[in-house]
């Protein structure tokens, strides 16, 4: 389980997050909602190691990981599909998914065959560069590489984000599957409330840095869940 214990975030003399107190278990997808500017990204970047806590602490698998880089945090099993895909665009798709690699160890360095069963369009581009893609095989490639990885803990932000509605619906698909063999913890940030509702096992609000509202999935309020949504 992942734990996110009382943590701020500044960045220089703004502060990002206050006090966050959140939790992510194996089995189910955690969602993390919220308008523009109010956290999310920053959340994210916490957990996975890309910018530096100012206080709290984050636990993974009994470990705390607050101060671990993220290469150390990757290697734990944490794997980060960044908002914008940041795939290479001058490599091929197959070099695109063997950057995964550099988490795991020699034994593990192989692709998993799961990887085209669940995107098999990727399996008839690995020649192709992941620039020639469009938005969707791109994310859907971002996705890949990071199952490349094995992880434990998939954290995704804004996958559904300038993707085409067949593209969603698989990627949506595909979460489901992950979820449904219990064997990861899968933490999304999205704005796309119906997405987000159909997948989210446990949700959480943000705004202005601070989670306002939390609960089960199949207890989220449409309505006060909008409300701060909406600008």
């Amino acid at each position: 389980m992942l734990r996110v214990d009382s943590v701020d975030l500044h960045y220089g003399a703004s502060q990002a997050l206050r006090g966050i107190d959140m939790e992510a278990a194996i089995g189910d997808v955690t969602c993390v909602l919220g308008r523009n500017g109010v956290g999310k990204t920053s959340l994210l970047r916490a957990i996975v190691g890309q910018h530096k806590v100012s206080g709290g602490q984050i636990r993974w698998d009994e470990t705390d990981v607050t101060h671990l880089p993220a290469h150390r945090r990757a290697s734990a099993g944490i794997a980060y599909v960044p908002q914008g895909r940041e795939i290479f665009p001058l490599l091929t798709v197959e070099e695109n998914l063997r950057t995964g690699f550099a988490a795991v160890g020699r034994s593990d360095r192989t692709i998993p065959e799961e990887v085209f069963d669940l995107f098999p369009v990727l399996k008839s581009m690995l020649g192709r560069r992941g620039g020639d893609l469009s938005g969707g095989q791109q994310q859907q490639l971002a996705i890949a590489r990071a199952l490349v990885m094995r992880p434990r803990l998939l954290v995704l932000d804004e996958p559904t984000e300038g993707i085409q509605p067949s593209i969603i619906k698989d990627i949506e698909s595909v979460i489901r599957l992950l979820r449904e063999r219990g064997t990861m913890a899968i933490l999304l940030v999205e704005q796309y409330f119906d997405f987000a509702r159909r997948l989210a096992d446990r949700f959480v609000v943000m705004n202005r840095g601070e989670i306002v509202v939390r609960g089960a999935g199949d207890q989220m309020d449409q309505d006060d869940v909008r409300r701060h949504l909406t600008v």
